[in-house]
């Protein structure tokens, strides 16, 4: 069925909350509360809506928490991705994947906290499965192929740069003990000066970027007026590797199939709305498989398979930040489209609670559905799993549908508003369902999408 104008429009059931289920995060038989709708199709923005009010896609299922209710309260979290900055844990992931690819050293043991730091839904996966998920995905647009990192990374180049300065040619003549410096050796630079200016060539190789690719051109010399500025995630994520190097990552995104239905818009990205498989392949063998849904003001993230053998290569975390990198390269083509959405912050859950750690972020308010900075929450669930962050306790829901006549509903395949389906329907006892749901999906939602009606 399509709206006026052929224009896509969003199919929903709903299902109540009354029923607790097992709550996977803290084994609570019935402590799980949430209400559920599936959907048969979904536009782009809708879910958008949607997931600004706390609810979340997992396949056609949509639920949201009932927040007050649940064992384990789940609060929507975006990461302002132009304003990232990686930390030192994140770097250290990067540089430990730079140097398998470079040198094929595999991390002994297991993985540093791949529980701890999965972006939304990490899953462990035998290769057989990945490729079978990939298989019976219905593939319909190759959209990109990005070929990763092909010339050396900047952090095992600074490494040996710097040992090999301190150690000192090799040919050189030993100095003598007790006369001091050998004259013949060149003067000595300390290790931060020698640091200060490869950060300077990096910046001067990073202007040089076009779209996330990496000049191959010789960059030019710094100058003594130059200051230097941190790496940045691009630095990171799309530096180059040598031709003799181990192994060879690789990166190919496919349009997918989902409920939401891909859109292309004039002034949105490229690639499109909808849902995104990437594949992660090693020397052309796919080693982990993320789905991405790529909205009108954000990319949220949903989850991911790998391959067990690279555990201790932190593959969620990995492509957490690669996807942070993707979400700052799409925003250059569509300005609104600035976020990063990991799903659910869950703080009664410390295995959860590494989510915050992408900042700067916002967790969403269970009851106004205002953003507010994480920092202002934190102190809040330290002292209670429920908590609503709007500090000003006259705010409410500005988007709450006041009259549910409005609500639209799909009945005998025709759209109507629900004060039309009632009149109908003489006698309707639902009155109160559609109530229930119009509140929880808010205005905008309710007026576009239709509530199917048996």
């Amino acid at each position: 069925l399509a709206m006026a104008g052929n224009k896509s429009c969003t199919i929903v059931e709903y299902f109540g909350g009354d029923d607790g289920y097992r709550c996977g995060y803290c084994k609570n038989e019935k402590g799980n509360f949430s209400h559920g709708m599936w959907s048969h199709t979904m536009t782009v923005q809708d879910y958008q809506d949607l997931i600004d009010r706390g609810w979340r896609r997992s396949g056609k299922y949509v639920y949201k928490p009932i927040m007050n209710k649940t064992c384990c309260p789940q609060y929507t979290i975006r990461c302002h991705a132009l304003k990232f900055q990686p930390s030192k844990s994140n770097k250290k992931i990067m540089k430990k994947l730079s140097k398998f690819i470079s040198k094929g050293e595999l991390p002994t043991g297991q993985d540093d906290g791949e529980s701890k730091v999965c972006h939304a839904e990490v899953k462990c996966a035998a290769v057989t499965d990945i490729q079978k998920e990939v298989a019976e995905c219905p593939a319909i647009t190759e959209v990109e192929k990005e070929a990763a990192d092909a010339a050396p990374t900047g952090s095992e180049t600074s490494r040996k740069d710097q040992v090999s300065v301190l150690d000192g040619p090799t040919t050189a003549t030993p100095t003598k003990q007790g006369i001091g410096a050998d004259p013949s050796r060149p003067p000595c630079r300390k290790a931060k000066d020698l640091r200060k200016e490869r950060r300077l060539q990096k910046d001067q190789m990073r202007q040089q970027h076009t779209d996330g690719v990496s000049s191959i051109d010789s960059p030019t010399p710094s100058t003594p007026t130059q200051t230097s500025q941190p790496k940045t995630l691009e630095d990171f994520i799309y530096e180059s590797f040598p031709d003799n190097s181990s192994h060879c990552l690789e990166f190919r995104r496919f349009l997918c199939d989902s409920p939401l239905e891909a859109e292309y818009s004039p002034d949105g990205p490229e690639v499109g709305y909808g849902s995104f498989h990437q594949q992660y392949l090693l020397d052309g063998r796919i080693v982990a498989v993320g789905v991405i849904d790529i909205l009108p003001t954000c990319v949220s993230s949903v989850y991911l398979y790998y391959h067990p053998d690279f555990a201790s290569l932190s593959l969620g975390s990995y492509s957490a930040l690669r996807e942070i990198a993707f979400t700052r390269q799409l925003q250059k083509q569509s300005p609104k489209l600035c976020y990063y959405y990991l799903g659910f912050y869950i703080h009664s859950c410390p295995k959860m609670r590494y989510k915050g750690q992408y900042r700067p972020s916002d967790l969403l308010c269970p009851e106004t559905y205002a953003w507010v900075s994480i920092e202002r929450c934190l102190p809040q669930l330290e002292n209670s799993r429920y908590a609503r962050f709007n500090q000003d306790p006259d705010a409410g829901d500005a988007r709450v549908l006041k009259d549910v006549g409005r609500a639209l509903v799909l009945y005998r395949r025709a759209a109507m508003p629900y004060a039309a389906y009632s009149r109908k329907r003489k006698g309707s006892s639902d009155e109160t369902e559609v109530q229930q749901y119009a509140g929880l999906v808010g205005q905008d939602c309710a007026e576009r999408i239709l509530l199917y009606r048996a």
